[in-house]
Formats: structure tokens, C-alpha cells, sequence
């Protein structure tokens, strides 16, 4: 019988019996589809099929496969990836609050909804249910096949949303109030969503943090996944690479990326981070790049609030081994490759003459990977007719000695209040400071009004460019990064092509 501590929810499939943390009820590793692999391994997700009796709700499901980094080992074995998590005040059909699914980042090839980062407690705490969910990563999710749906991964997070159109009202949620939320490949999967046909109805806001603004083209795509059968001894076909095991899989991803600058000459600009998985403009799961398909109009009707850090690559730096010590060449290199323009690499030196190279590479990476792309966002759906709130996460976090500013990452922990809790709260310092506690407090408020009104305490994004500017004092500026933006104000960021 369910009790107070452990309540129970009848969703369309089946009763699932959850747990009460810090007042609220949660509930763990709810299968939203079927697990894919052996007849379903490469499809699109599969319905989940229904149970008798209860089934408890108390552990995350396992993770898809994926490289063991960045504390993304998995917390429990089996097969069962396609999972989600809910945290709500209150299960009550008749609560009718607000909704935010979270889509974690990890460049499409590592993470999960497991993580302590993710939890939501904190969020649901301020009368919001939150619900995190684990998709699939990689190869298995990203990998180009012939006779394979392409972009499983993003097909997986639709599945999600379908299940919470479907059941979250049981949970104390609005169906109607969705919004969609993600950092990093979880801001490129969400603006991958506001581009998809398949997902059009499903969620009614949208939050995409540090959109990364690499999408494939089908032949690059398919290219990487010769070079990926080639590693595995296999050839390229679904026959072949569907009789590799799953758990082989992420190593050729680690393989491919630890040599990618042979393949500079024909993958170009993804050899220089490196990025072997992305999602692909396949023409039918996604027929456009997020930027075309909102400036036509895809998404007028969703409300989307966009954003990124101000030093988004000083992490990436840093795990490079490259922060503090970045040569003239790997400079000369980064501009070359990443700056719009034949004349770009010139026109960065002289928007920025009191730049160091160090700076200058910064720079430049950043712009390239988040920070133009999440600002062209913005733009897109602007001239689209939609409603847009840009937002820029300026502060100078105090961890790992104050070396990386407002690096990539950051939102993180102050989205989610986990200050002290997973690998990201390393960026916070231990103690967090009091800034800390203000600003998370700051960003919880305007993302959780977000999704309750659409309107998270400040004035859209237009012609002025007003951006609200989240520091220890925040404020509503014009866009900051004006130089940033008058270098890439024509540049028009498509599929990336295979180059030879």
C-alpha cells in the first residue's frame, strides 16, 4: 500500500511507487521507451510496455554507454538507457505546475541524469516539477547509418517528452506548461528540438544554455562513421556495426578523437576540438540547422531563452593543459581554423589590438563553439517571430584557484542550487561563497518563472540587444560581447560539410 513516505503515481503504463526527499516526492529510472538494443538496437525509441502491480521508482536506470569520464561511470548495469527521473512538491493530478525536463550535456558522448549536479530538489523546491532523463550517446546515438533513423538521440529525448505530454499530470505537472531545458549538447539538443517537426507540441518554453554550434551534414557524418567502422575492423553498415557489442562502442569514440587531426583535411573545423558526434541535418528527423529553421518561423510560437558564460573555453583549456600556456602558433592555428571569414583571423587581431594570444584564443574558441551561436539564437528566432531573453553568466567563480572565470559549466550547479554536489560544484569553491548562494538564487527564480509565465523577470531580446547580465551585481546591458558580435554578424553557421 503506498504511505507517506513513499507515494504512488498511476502513469498511462503502469503504477510506479517513488520516495519523499526534503519534503518532496521523487521517483528514479522510469523507462520511457523500451531498452534498444538486440531487434531495437539503432531504431527510433520503441513505446514502453505496460506492467501489473507496482513497480518501485527509486534508483536511476543505468546509463547509455559511454567513455568512464567526468564522473560518468555508470551507477547501475543493464541495458535498461532510456530512463527518466521526476521531482515534484506534490504527485497531485490536480497541482497543475509548472514543468522543466532537463537534457544533460556532455558533447554528445558522455553523461547522465544520475549525476548529483542534476539533482532536482532544489528546483522543484520553488514549486516546479523537474524531471531529468538519460538519452542515447555517441555512436548509438548519433552515428550515421544507411537503414538507421539518424539522430536516435534526439528521437530518444522527443520519446521523453511524449511520455511527460502523456503522464506528468499525475505528477503534479501542467502538460500544457512544458519547458525544455539543457547546457552544452543539452542547449544544441534543445535547439535541435525547436527545429524538429516531431517535436512540434510538445513543450511550450525552451531554455538553451551554451549552444554549441556544430551540426553535421550527412556526408561528413557518414564519414566519421567509416573512419569509426575502419577502427572497429568492421565495415560500415548497420549489419556490421549492430553485431558490436554496446559497451565497445565508446572507445571508438575516444580512438577517433585522440587521432582526429588526420582527418583535418577532409572534417575540418571539428578536428580542432575535437567533435567526432553531433546531430545531423539529415533533411527528415532534422531538416534544417536550428539558426535556418527559427529564422523561418519553426518555433514563433515557443518562448526561448538563451544564454552562455563569458569565459566558455577556459575550462576546455584547462583539461587541454593548455591555460596559461598557450603559444603563438596554437593562436595562429585557432583563428586560421575557427575565425568567419578568409580575413577573420586579421579581423580578430584588430578588434581586439590589446589582446594577448592566450586571450585572442580564448576568444576566438569560445565565440566559434557557444558564444555566437547561442547569441545567433537569439537572433534567428527573432526573425522568425518569436519571443526570445538572452541572458550572459559573467561572474568570476572563486574554485580551482579563480583561474577560469565564468567558464563553461558554471550554470550548472547555480541552475540546479547543487552548490556543494557533483564535479561541477569544483568551479563554485568549498565553502561557496555568498555570491554564490545570491546568484543561484537569481537564476533559479528567473529559469522556474520562465517556465511558469514566460517571462523570467526581464525585458526580451530585440533591436536594443538587452541581455541580462548575471554577476555579483546583475544588471540589463545591451549585448556585451559587441566586438564578438560585429565579427560574426554575417557569418551564417550551417552544417558543417565533409571538405574533400
Amino acid at each position: 500500500m503506498p504511505s507517506e513516505s513513499e507515494p504512488e503515481v498511476r502513469t498511462v503504463s503502469g503504477v510506479l511507487r517513488g520516495c519523499r526527499e526534503a519534503g518532496r516526492a521523487v521517483f528514479r529510472g522510469i523507462r520511457y521507451a523500451e531498452p534498444p538494443v538486440g531487434a531495437l538496437r539503432f531504431a527510433a525509441p520503441h513505446p514502453v510496455r505496460g506492467w501489473d502491480g507496482v513497480r518501485q521508482a527509486f534508483a536511476f536506470g543505468p546509463p547509455p554507454p559511454q567513455p568512464g569520464a567526468f564522473g560518468t561511470a555508470p551507477q547501475a548495469a543493464g541495458d535498461d538507457w532510456l530512463t527518466l527521473n521526476v521531482w515534484t512538491p506534490e504527485p497531485d493530478p490536480a497541482a497543475g505546475l509548472p514543468v522543466l525536463v532537463w537534457i544533460p550535456g556532455g558533447g554528445y558522448l558522455v553523461g547522465c541524469s544520475g549525476l548529483p549536479e542534476y539533482d532536482g530538489g532544489h528546483l522543484a523546491a520553488g514549486g516546479t516539477v523537474v524531471v531529468t532523463l538519460n538519452y542515447r550517446l555517441g555512436f548509438e546515438g548519433f552515428g550515421q547509418l544507411d537503414g538507421a533513423p539518424a539522430n536516435r538521440g534526439l528521437l530518444d529525448q522527443v520519446a521523453a517528452l511524449e511520455w511527460v505530454r502523456d503522464n506528468i499530470r499525475a505528477f503534479g505537472g501542467d502538460p500544457d506548461r512544458v519547458t525544455v531545458v539543457g547546457q552544452s549538447a543539452g542547449g544544441g539538443s534543445v535547439a535541435a528540438l525547436l527545429a524538429m517537426p516531431r517535436a512540434a507540441g510538445l513543450f511550450r518554453r525552451a531554455v538553451a544554455q551554451s549552444v554549441p554550434g556544430t551540426f553535421f551534414s550527412p556526408d561528413l557524418a557518414a564519414d566519421v562513421t567509416a573512419a569509426c567502422a575502419a577502427e572497429l575492423g568492421v565495415r560500415p553498415t548497420l549489419a556490421d556495426l549492430s553485431a558490436v557489442p554496446p559497451d565497445r562502442l565508446p572507445a571508438v569514440g575516444q580512438a577517433i578523437s585522440a587521432k582526429i587531426l588526420q582527418w583535418r583535411e577532409r572534417w575540418g573545423q571539428i578536428t580542432h576540438r575535437p567533435i567526432p558526434f553531433a546531430p545531423v541535418v539529415d533533411g527528415d528527423v532534422l531538416p534544417a540547422t536550428p539558426w535556418r529553421a527559427l529564422a523561418d518561423g519553426a518555433a514563433r510560437d515557443v518562448d526561448l531563452l538563451v544564454g552562455h558564460t563569458r569565459d566558455e573555453h577556459r575550462l576546455f583549456s584547462l583539461l587541454d593543459g593548455v591555460l596559461g600556456q598557450v603559444t603563438p602558433e596554437q593562436t595562429g592555428t585557432a583563428l586560421r581554423m575557427l575565425a568567419p571569414g578568409p580575413d577573420g583571423a586579421r579581423r580578430y587581431r584588430e578588434a581586439f589590438p590589446a589582446a594577448t594570444d592566450e586571450q585572442l584564443y580564448e576568444l576566438v574558441n569560445a565565440d566559434w563553439l557557444f558564444r555566437m551561436p547561442s547569441l545567433h539564437l537569439a537572433d534567428a528566432h527573432l526573425a522568425g517571430g518569436g519571443r526570445a531573453y538572452l541572458y550572459e553568466l559573467t561572474w568570476p567563480a572563486p574554485g580551482l584557484g579563480g583561474d577560469l572565470g565564468a567558464c563553461h559549466g558554471l550554470d550548472v550547479p547555480l541552475v540546479f542550487g547543487n552548490l556543494t554536489s557533483g564535479q561541477p560544484a569544483m568551479l563554485i569553491g568549498d565553502p561557496p561563497p555568498p555570491a554564490a548562494h545570491e546568484l543561484s538564487g537569481q537564476l533559479r527564480e528567473a529559469w522556474t518563472t520562465f517556465a511558469a509565465t514566460g517571462d523570467p523577470g526581464w525585458p526580451s531580446y530585440d533591436a536594443g540587444r538587452r541581455t541580462r547580465i548575471f554577476d555579483g551585481r546583475s544588471t540589463v546591458a545591451a549585448y556585451p560581447e559587441d566586438a564578438s558580435r560585429l565579427l560574426w554578424r554575417d557569418h551564417t553557421f550551417g552544417a558543417l560539410p565533409l571538405l574533400a
